[in-house]
C-alpha cells in the first residue's frame, strides 16, 4: 500500500487512479492528521509525502515518521513545488528516501516509487506486473484493466505474461507458440492469431498496446 499526502486534490487523487491501475494499491490523505490517525491501524509500504501544506509541514511530518519505532523504516519520497536545493537537503538530511520537484511527470513517480521500493527490499520482482492500464499478478493468476477484474485463459494469460515482461520485444509466431504451447507442440499458427484476438476483446481499450507487426508477429508497445 502506498500512502499519498498531499493537500491538493486534484494533484493526490491522480496519484492514487494511476498507482491503482499500474500495480499498486494507494490510497491519499489531505495531511499529517488524517494520515497519524490511519496509521494507528496500518502501516504504509512507502509514503509519498508533500512538503508545502497547511499545519505541520512535510519536514514536520518527516521528522515525526522517522522518531517513532513503528514508522522509522518506512520508506518516504518527498515532493515540492519550490524545488529549491536547501529543500532537498533538509529532506534528505531529515531521513527521506529521494526527492521529487513539482510538476514531475505521474510515470517518474511510478518509475521512483518501484525504485524506492527496490532499493528496501520491499518489492518482489516480477510478481506484478503492469503496463498500459493493465497490471497482472503473477502469484495469485490474476488480471485487471483499468481496475476491472478480467479472466483469462491459461494460455491468453501466458502471451499477456510474456508481452508484460519485455514490452518492445517482437514475438514470431513460432516463438509465441515454443513458448505458450511448448517446443513439442504441433499445430497451425493461426492457434495464435485466435489467442491474440480473444486476449485483444477481453483487455478492451487497453489491447491498442497489442501491435500487430505485419508479415513477423506481435508486440507490446514499451510504456511512455
Amino acid at each position: 500500500m502506498i500512502w499519498i499526502v498531499d493537500d491538493e486534490a486534484t494533484i493526490r487523487d491522480i496519484e492514487v487512479y494511476t498507482l491503482n491501475t499500474t500495480g499498486f494499491e494507494a490510497k491519499g490523505f489531505s495531511g499529517g492528521a488524517a494520515m497519524f490517525e490511519a496509521l494507528k491501524t496500518e502501516l504504509p509500504e512507502l509514503i509519498v509525502l508533500d512538503i508545502m501544506m497547511p499545519g505541520d509541514d512535510g519536514i514536520t511530518i518527516l521528522n515525526k515518521l522517522r522518531a517513532a519505532p513503528s514508522t522509522k523504516n518506512i520508506p518516504i519520497i518527498m515532493a515540492t513545488a519550490k524545488g529549491t536545493e536547501m529543500d532537498m537537503i533538509t529532506g534528505l538530511d531529515n531521513g527521506a528516501d529521494d526527492y521529487l520537484v513539482k510538476p514531475f511527470g505521474i510515470m517518474t513517480l511510478v518509475s521512483r516509487i518501484k525504485a524506492v521500493l527496490r532499493r528496501c527490499g520491499k518489492q518482489k520482482p516480477d510478481t506484478l506486473l503492469s503496463a498500459h492500464g493493465i497490471v497482472m499478478d503473477t502469484e495469485r493468476h490474476e488480471v485487471r484493466v483499468f481496475g476491472e477484474d478480467v479472466e483469462l485463459t491459461k494460455k491468453e494469460f501466458s502471451i499477456l505474461r510474456l508481452f508484460l515482461r519485455f514490452p518492445g520485444k517482437v514475438y514470431t509466431r513460432e516463438n509465441l507458440m515454443s513458448e505458450v504451447w511448448g517446443a513439442e507442440y504441433v499445430g497451425e499458427s493461426r492457434t495464435v492469431d485466435m489467442h491474440i484476438k480473444t486476449l485483444r476483446q477481453k483487455l478492451g481499450d487497453a489491447s491498442s498496446c497489442i501491435k500487430t507487426v505485419v508479415g513477423i508477429g506481435y508486440r507490446m508497445e514499451v510504456t511512455p
